[in-house]
């Protein structure tokens, strides 16, 4: 089963997340996240499959994020909006993600991966 592994290689967060699919011997398909942002049918897939928060796929850290004042503004929002917004910029969108057949994960947490994995 190959997963999809959406980073941006200058992440440190997503350096230790690609070492750690390979030390685990995890086939995956990278996809730089500037250069491939993700479309909006996909973060809509992507959210209601993996259960958690929209929240969660907003890179809350992220320059970007703060510069359009968006935790001011995303309780404005709707999902739809939300959904689109997070399509117009990779780097407003969390990661690593990882896309499997079981669900998707944002941001790297080693103990979810492997959860996401068995």
């Amino acid at each position: 089963m190959e997963c999809l592994f959406v980073e941006y290689p200058k992440c440190t967060t997503c350096q230790k997340a690609k070492k750690w699919l390979e030390e685990h011997q995890v086939p995956f398909e990278g996809r730089h996240i500037k250069e491939q942002n993700p479309k909006k049918e996909e973060l809509k897939e992507w959210h209601e499959r993996s259960g958690l928060d929209i929240k969660r796929f907003f890179n809350t850290s992220g320059m970007l994020y703060k510069e359009q004042k968006l935790k001011d503004r995303l309780p404005e929002l709707s999902l739809e909006e939300k959904y689109e917004l997070l399509s117009t910029d990779g780097m407003l969108v969390k990661r690593p993600i990882l896309v499997t057949e079981k669900g998707v994960a944002t941001g790297f947490k080693p103990e979810e991966w492997e959860k996401l994995l068995k």
